[in-house]
């Protein structure tokens, strides 16, 4: 016999043995509370992680928007001063005088912000940023120069476009402000 067929035949016969013994392997409670007790304190640990996790990336996501609809008003700017535009959606100063085609209805889910429905070649972004009324991490208008920013359930930025100035800003004073546009 070698060594293989050695070890198979005792691992049969100690089978044979616990079934007649009545004993059959298993984990001990002992074994077990310590495993619950291991993966409690590793899920509180990692929950809080995770959750704000979820805070920085509404957090990256509204920054990254707003510095494109910044670089999208700015570059709509240079459109209407290369091609001499200064009507129609242009003022005299040849900025924009609104930012999208939303004249009614504000605060409502769905619509279409800082973009034309129309295919309108004035679109401060290509792609639009649809409302959402609920959750974070979302954009509602709540008048024609105004934008509001979801940034966590309790937090709301208020943006105005101005378009004698062209700018697009909030309260600075405001640290969650401050947050969004450095």
């Amino acid at each position: 016999m070698n060594l293989a067929e050695v070890k198979l035949l005792g691992n049969y016969v100690k089978k044979k043995i616990y079934i007649k013994v009545g004993f059959i392997p298993a984990f001990t409670m002992v074994e077990l509370v310590f495993v619950i007790v291991v993966l409690g304190i590793l899920s509180a640990v990692a929950i809080p992680k995770l959750a704000a996790t979820r805070d920085d990336a509404v957090i990256v996501k509204g920054k990254s928007q707003v510095s494109a609809i910044r670089s999208g008003i700015a570059m709509q700017k240079a459109k209407a001063l290369l091609q001499g535009d200064n009507s129609g959606l242009y003022n005299n100063k040849f900025r924009l005088t609104r930012l999208d085609g939303v004249t009614s209805g504000f605060g409502v889910a769905g619509s279409r912000l800082f973009n034309f429905a129309d295919g309108n070649e004035s679109n401060v972004l290509e792609n639009p940023i649809f409302s959402k009324t609920t959750g974070t991490g979302g954009w509602t208008k709540e008048n024609n120069t105004t934008y509001t920013f979801k940034m966590t359930n309790s937090v709301d930025i208020n943006f105005t476009y101005n378009s004698t100035t062209g700018i697009f800003g909030c309260d600075t004073g405001n640290q969650d402000c401050l947050t969004l546009t450095q």
